[in-house]
């Protein structure tokens, strides 16, 4: 027995010296990613499909990690378990096809498919004849259908040989990846960026993954989770890089210097900016987002343009015209929906009133206000991660982080103040009123740098109105070693 794989049908189309450097690729690729399975897989090139040969004592635990990993290979169309021996008889065929379709095809329809190469003293039709009356003479309830079956039975014989296709699963399709070259995707762990980055190592392409930190160390480490889902799922033929960038520096710097309205699209013209600087010294010649036209206030036509201006290498956005239910639909199936689900929200990052039609004037004014050194040290602090080592963390000693929901628990000691972490904008719509402790108004993108100098022998409770960015902060804080911060909720 060997697995057979089908080539993606655009590869069979290519001329022959690109379909031989595409298959000799994938070949070094399906190498690559069943290392981890031992040496004892042969993986064979061919013309219009691959053989991967496994050892006999193979048991079936291992033969389900190997499935799993080839339909996950990207430029395979199709996975086929094939059992190969002589072509004897139309007779020997039937004894070795009952045993392995006779349940499988009780109570459904099915087909015979027999493709044949050679010269033979019978046709294919002939023998699709003989093997279905035997079939169906086998299989209690069973039917023939020859559009639409519920199973297709596949046999093919290749001169003398007889193969028996005992399975099949659908590929991932696409082309070999590294053959279309490298791009850095900016990934933020909702459903949008990673089928973005998902749908670009599927077309061959070798996909970085770029981070802003926006909410502390809580939410970098979901993004590094899912970045390592899409690596290790789809693409560990190639390791790749990961590069997050402390961006809560430059939000505080937009909240000081750029107009509300202006906010969203100016951080994402800073995002870019900073995203193509790293991705220019990494020689990687293009970025990909997860925009989609009229998602939100900074992907509107208008908007996406003037991000574009803001950086030196083309942006590429393979989901610009998709629905968002396709996209969290791509998300399930990939398997990247449920880190989408449980990652928290950045609030206060953005516009509280956002233009989504800004004027090129009016951005290029408001960000002469703006401090670029303050971009600059960003983009120099900057830590990179090897695909292989993104889920690895430094030990932690870390006490329990507080969480309180009732004040009056604490209202008696006098060393606790909370510190509201909100926006201006937000605390002025929905002002915090409390009357058992200190409240500081410190907005959350100035308490990282303001944090060390506040009286150390306090205890600080962070509030914000849905209780994650308080608690992304003063996790970061805990990272830090400031351990007198914890959480105020009041839901």
């Amino acid at each position: 027995m060997y697995y057979l794989l089908k080539l993606f049908p655009e590869i069979t189309i290519k001329s022959r010296s690109v379909r031989r450097q595409m298959t000799r690729c994938l070949v070094g690729n399906i190498r690559n990613v069943l290392r981890p399975l031992g040496d004892t897989l042969q993986v064979q090139g061919g013309w219009d499909a691959l053989k991967v040969r496994i050892p006999d004592e193979a048991s079936s635990e291992w033969l389900r990690q190997l499935e799993e990993m080839l339909c996950r290979i990207p430029g395979i169309h199709e996975v086929q378990c094939v059992e190969e021996v002589p072509f004897v008889s139309f007779a020997d065929t039937t004894e070795r096809l009952l045993p392995v379709w006779r349940d499988v095809i009780t109570g459904r329809t099915f087909r015979i498919t027999v493709k044949r190469r050679g010269q033979h003293d019978f046709t294919s039709e002939d023998l699709e004849r003989h093997l279905g009356r035997a079939l169906l003479d086998a299989a209690p309830g069973s039917k023939v259908r020859l559009k639409a079956p519920d199973v297709d039975v596949r046999v093919d014989v290749v001169e003398g040989r007889l193969r028996l296709v005992r399975q099949r699963w659908p590929g991932l399709g696409g082309y070999p990846l590294g053959l279309q070259g490298q791009a850095l995707a900016l990934i933020s762990g909702g459903y949008d960026s990673p089928v973005a980055a998902w749908k670009m190592m599927r077309r061959g392409i070798k996909t970085h993954f770029l981070f802003f930190e926006l909410g502390g160390a809580g939410h970098e480490a979901a993004v590094r989770e899912v970045s390592s889902h899409l690596w290790e799922t789809y693409g560990r033929s190639h390791r790749v890089k990961f590069f997050a960038v402390p961006f809560e520096g430059i939000v505080a710097e937009l909240q000081r210097s750029i107009p509300d309205g202006l906010i969203g699209v100016v951080l994402k013209r800073m995002m870019v900016r900073a995203a193509s600087r790293i991705a220019s010294r990494s020689r990687i010649p293009m970025l990909v987002t997860g925009d989609a036209i009229a998602q939100v206030s900074s992907q509107s036509l208008t908007n996406l343009v003037l991000i574009d201006e803001a950086s030196d290498v083309p942006i590429l956005r393979p989901l610009i015209a998709e629905d968002k239910q396709s996209i969290i639909d791509t998300a399930r199936e990939i398997g990247t929906a449920p880190f989408a689900e449980g990652m928290p929200e950045v609030c206060g990052a953005v516009s509280q009133r956002p233009n989504t039609q800004a004027r090129h004037e009016k951005v290029a004014a408001a960000e002469m206000n703006f401090d670029f050194s303050v971009l600059d040290a960003a983009v120099e602090q900057a830590v990179l991660t090897r695909s292989d080592h993104l889920l690895e963390s430094p030990p932690s000693n870390d006490a329990p982080l507080e969480v309180v929901t009732d004040l009056q628990g604490v209202a008696s000691a006098s060393n606790v103040s909370v510190i509201d972490i909100r926006p201006p904008a937000e605390r002025e719509a929905a002002p915090l009123s409390l009357e058992q402790v200190e409240c500081l108004e410190i907005p959350f993108f100035e308490l990282q740098s303001r944090a060390a100098t506040l009286p150390s022998d306090r205890r600080y409770l962070l509030y914000c109105d849905q209780g994650v960015m308080s608690r992304m902060q003063a996790m970061h804080l805990h990272d830090r070693g400031l351990k007198h911060f914890g959480v105020y909720r009041t839901r």
